[in-house]
């Protein structure tokens, strides 16, 4: 516990002493506490008018600070009602006694220093609010509400804003509030009386806090920071205020809200209220437009503060000019506001706290956080001395020699090392923070050569129809033009840019963006004019730039599991379900992206790529299948019997996408003997899980406000599209064991559960494993696979640069790899792996799995590329127009060639040398 023994530092008389009047009160105090009291009085008049008058009680608290505070805590609340307002203001000249020798004599820290002063006031706040709620209950006029009710002010809140919400409350802070109520307690006919009811306390609590009496006042205290103060009662409903933020909120009050905190009255109530306003004030992209509106806001406050105009050391507001603290907060909140509504850890309410977290999630530079929060600490001492000074709600620096002498005396500092230490911060604050909210201007456009038509339709588009977009956009032309005439291909660049600004449904987020991170425009112009298709996708979904600068976008792969946990605990956090589905397309979508960066930059491998893809695709579906599940018993009640799994089939299950690949799913369910469910309306097993996997399937595939997350296959399922869309257990085993087409034992071989009840699905894997290592006899299989082989390529046309259908290429080549797995009897889902088995058969020789392996690999980076490059088969007389020079350049890259042409004849001789070897092959047993 601290106490005034443990004194650091003792401010330097400017006057000589408390006079005699003193001495007779304080006989006992000698050594430093005397020092300090003397020194505190000879700097600040309020201070001495504190200590004279607060001399007993003072002899006491020197004991020990936080006793003291603990005390006088203790005995305000069991003031009577009618002394209460004398009770609270005698409290409030003990504590501001009390924490300004703390401060002044170094017992207590700056942080400790503004927290007793806002524990004061939500104590203050709490009993006058409590005092004129249990006046209103005594009277009847609060309907329903008995003595019982006082404790939570039947239903009222009251929010506290700013510093006060913050725990930041300086030496003589008003203190800015918010009340409210819950309408939810009341019956409608008592809503007016209830309101007229809680204003009447609210104006009570306020001039109970506000008032100047013989005894002095507690808070200044203001009200207007409620929704549209001037037509609004003092005391709002919570239904009207959250109607007000959907529809009318601005980013000012966005900001207001990042510190806001229930501090007095329902804090039950309190807090619900700001749940509900998580997705006004924290915005799920990046809000780099929120940059332009704080910055507007500290126009204005300058505007009309009389704050502009060139910088003096005299009368500078430490507050609102320059440098001071309000530049300091307002770059930490504009920060937090940008990036939390990704990250709920940098919803924090104090200055430094945020910025120490920003620092730590790389929103700030270290140094640049460790300084600023440096340079707030020292603002906020400079702030509460000349506060104390006399009791005054200022933040100007003095304006005469002798009054910078005595704050210099007050802060123990000589007066030209204060005044150099005050330039030197305000400097540096002005100067970290003013090239976020103002960066240089750009310079004058420049042509650049390029064709002025394409350039000038750009106002056209819809992303440039608002002023502030074309403003900001005009402010990045330059760049922009810049950096396309630096491309290899700048005309055909200039065109890819320009197909992506067209599709663009608006501006003003992402040019924002552009301009706070300038180094993705390099990524945008590396995009377009490499992969056009990743391009489109891009102007319909450029939230997904978020990802570059928000989170690991170009770290380690996280991995199925780690993937799966992130995008549960986002979905956690989303009440409503559809807010849950479009959830799930945003995060998908933003991965997608990564993924396809990592590809488009030659980050990963080919098969790393493609493990990408699908793990992405298992994490979604494992992650949602839970939250569909749980939506669907809402009504129907939980899965009956030991519940169900999703089966991912072909290139899900081998653990093999590419960019546009749709999944290929069953799903299994196991009654296990219940024959309905239990809920609001029960169904028929069948008819339970047939309506489940619509359910998922629809939350799959819907097409939302982020778009549709997969296209979904389920033909793969037993009797194909003539079976039940879900499958139970016992008729999966039976028809497997019993029914099933060679094909479709085939297609177990890369099947593998993806989500849902652990027990099924390991009975699923183990009956896979059963039907898989079941004797066959080779030729039969061989002679199956030539028939398929022949009635595919019979109805599917392929196309040159379709890496998947055409003789030797990969499904041709799956079809004797998944004979190899199926006859060798192996428990491994790999193609590869299939077609060693085929050499351990016999089936082919090491000469010709090289050429098997060497054409499915080169097939599979082609169909990555080319899904990456178009979102359509690639016609092969428009395959350059198609992909333009930046994808060539790309896909050669991929495959290794050095040329169009080199490539064309590679493709051809890869797909003939491996189709040659499974004719040799096929054709042995058809003959036989």
């Amino acid at each position: 516990m601290s106490d005034f023994s443990n004194i650091t530092r003792v401010p330097r008389a400017f006057e000589p002493d408390l006079g005699q009047d003193a001495l007779n009160v304080l006989p006992a105090l000698e050594g430093q506490q005397a020092e300090l009291i003397h020194g505190a009085a000879g700097c600040s008049p309020y201070l001495k008018s504190l200590i004279l008058k607060e001399a007993d009680w003072l002899q006491s608290a020197l004991d020990g600070p936080d006793s003291a505070v603990a005390k006088l805590f203790e005995d305000v609340p069991n003031s009577d009602a009618k002394a209460m307002p004398v009770t609270l203001r005698e409290a409030k000249r003990r504590i501001a006694l009390l924490t300004g020798l703390a401060d002044l004599g170094g017992v207590w820290s700056l942080e400790k220093v503004t927290q007793v002063l806002t524990q004061f006031a939500d104590l203050a706040v709490n009993s006058a609010l409590r005092t004129s709620i249990a006046a209103e209950i005594a009277r009847g006029k609060l309907p329903g509400m008995t003595q019982d009710n006082i404790a939570d002010a039947g239903g009222m809140t009251v929010l506290a804003m700013g510093k006060m919400g913050a725990f930041e409350l300086n030496y003589s802070s008003d203190i800015d509030l918010i009340c409210l109520f819950d309408e939810t307690r009341f019956d409608p006919a008592d809503f007016h009386d209830a309101r007229a009811s809680f204003v009447r306390a609210t104006r009570r609590m306020a001039a109970m806090l506000n008032d100047l009496t013989g005894e002095g006042y507690v808070f200044r205290t203001d009200l207007r920071l409620r929704p549209d103060p001037g037509v609004t009662p003092v005391c709002m409903a919570m239904e009207a205020a959250e109607r007000y933020y959907e529809s009318l909120g601005r980013t000012w009050e966005r900001a207001a809200y990042i510190k806001a905190r229930p501090c007095a009255g329902d804090l039950k109530a309190g807090a619900r209220f700001l749940q509900t306003l998580t997705p006004f004030v924290w915005r799920k992209h990046l809000d780099f437009a929120a940059i332009q509106d704080a910055h507007d806001m500290r126009l204005r406050y300058r505007e009309h503060k009389g704050l502009g105009g060139a910088f003096k050391l005299r009368e500078h507001n430490m507050k609102l000019g320059r440098g001071g603290i309000r530049e300091i907060e307002f770059f930490t909140q504009t920060r937090q506001i940008i990036a939390g509504g990704r990250d709920p850890e940098l919803r924090v309410r104090g200055t430094v706290e945020g910025l120490k977290v920003l620092s730590a999630k790389g929103w700030v530079p270290e140094d640049a956080a460790r300084d600023l929060s440096d340079h707030y600490r020292a603002h906020r001492e400079v702030e509460h001395r000349l506060q104390m000074l006399r009791d005054a709600q200022t933040h100007s620096l003095p304006n005469s020699d002798e009054g910078f002498a005595r704050l210099a005396a007050f802060m123990g500092r000589e007066d030209a090392e204060l005044r150099n230490d005050l330039k030197h911060r305000l400097d540096a604050v002005h100067a970290l923070t003013e090239g976020f909210f103002a960066p240089d201007a750009k310079p004058a456009p420049q042509s650049h050569g390029f064709d002025k038509d394409v350039v000038q339709h750009w106002q056209t588009y819809p992303a440039l129809r608002s002023e502030r977009a074309v403003e900001i956009f005009e402010r990045l032309k330059p760049d922009i033009l810049g950096r396309l005439a630096n491309t290899a291909k700048p005309d055909e660049a200039l065109l890819a840019f320009d197909g992506f600004l067209s599709g663009l449904p608006a501006g003003v987020q992402l040019f924002s963006l552009f301009e706070a991170n300038p180094q993705l425009i390099d990524l945008l112009i590396d995009i377009v004019g490499t992969a056009p298709a990743l391009a489109r996708h891009l102007s319909r979904n450029a939230a997904v730039f978020d990802a570059v600068i928000a989170g690991s976008f170009f770290n380690e792969w996280l991995g199925v599991d780690a993937l799966s946990a992130e995008l549960s605990d986002i979905l956690v956090r989303e009440s409503d379900y559809e807010r849950q589905l479009d959830a799930t397309r945003r995060w998908a979508k933003e991965w997608h992206f990564s993924i396809g960066v990592h590809h488009l930059r030659g980050l990963s491998s080919a098969a790393q790529i493609a493990t990408r893809y699908a793990e992405l695709a298992h994490a979604c579906l494992h992650a949602l299948w839970p939250i569909v599940a749980q939506h669907f018993a809402q009504k129907h009640g939980p899965m009956p019997g030991r519940g169900a799994v999703i089966v991912g089939m072909g290139s899900l299950g081998a653990g093999r996408l590419n960019a546009t690949s749709d999944l290929d799913l069953i799903i299994i369910y196991d009654a296990d003997g219940v024959e309905m469910s239990e809920g609001k309306r029960p169904l028929p097993v069948r008819q339970y899980y047939a309506r489940l996997t619509q359910a998922m399937v629809t939350a799959i595939t819907a097409p939302m406000a982020q778009g549709r997350l997969y296209e979904v296959d389920m033909r793969l399922r037993p009797s194909g599209t003539q079976g039940p869309v879900a499958t139970s257990w016992q008729s999966f085993q039976d028809y497997q064991r019993n029914k099933a087409w060679l094909w479709e034992h085939l297609a177990l071989t890369r099947a593998r559960v993806i989500a849902g009840e652990p027990s099924l699905g390991a009975d699923v894997e183990n009956l896979r494993r059963e039907i898989v290592s079941r004797a066959r006899a080779p030729e039969m299989v061989l002679t199956e696979v030539a028939k398929m082989r022949t009635r595919i390529q019979a109805a599917k046309q392929a196309s040159f640069w379709d890496g998947k259908l055409g003789e030797g290429r990969l499904q041709d080549i799956e079809l004797i790899g998944q004979a190899g797995l199926l006859v060798g009897g192996s428990e491994a889902r790999d193609i590869e792996v299939g077609l060693e088995q085929s050499v351990a058969l016999g089936w082919i020789d090491t000469a010709q799995i090289v050429a098997l392996q060497r054409s499915y690999r080169l097939f599979w980076q082609m169909q990555l590329s080319t899904k990456l490059l178009s979102e359509k088969v690639i016609v092969d007389e428009h395959m350059p127009y198609v992909i333009g020079q930046g994808g060539l350049a790309f896909l050669l890259r991929e495959t290794a060639f050095d040329s169009l042409d080199d490539l064309r004849a590679g493709v051809s001789e890869t797909a003939q040398d491996a189709a040659d070897v499974l004719r040799t092959v096929l054709k042995s047993v058809e003959e036989s």
